[in-house]
């Protein structure tokens, strides 16, 4: 049997980033409400609402 490779990313090479922020702790509790509910992480949750949101935003 010929063996077989295993590729393996380094952490990160999959086009994510770790960031750090400060938020509100009303807001934190509304996206830990919305992971619970939906069943996702709070990351999978805050990477939906900037992906859905991000074009929307003008700086004047």
């Amino acid at each position: 049997m010929a063996n077989k490779i295993i590729r393996i990313n380094k952490k990160g090479d999959d086009g994510y980033k770790v960031i750090s922020i400060r938020i509100k702790d009303g807001t934190l509790q509304k996206l830990d409400e919305l992971s619970q509910k939906s069943n996702r992480s709070r990351n999978e949750i805050i990477n939906i609402i900037l992906e859905s949101s991000i074009n929307d935003v003008e700086i004047d």
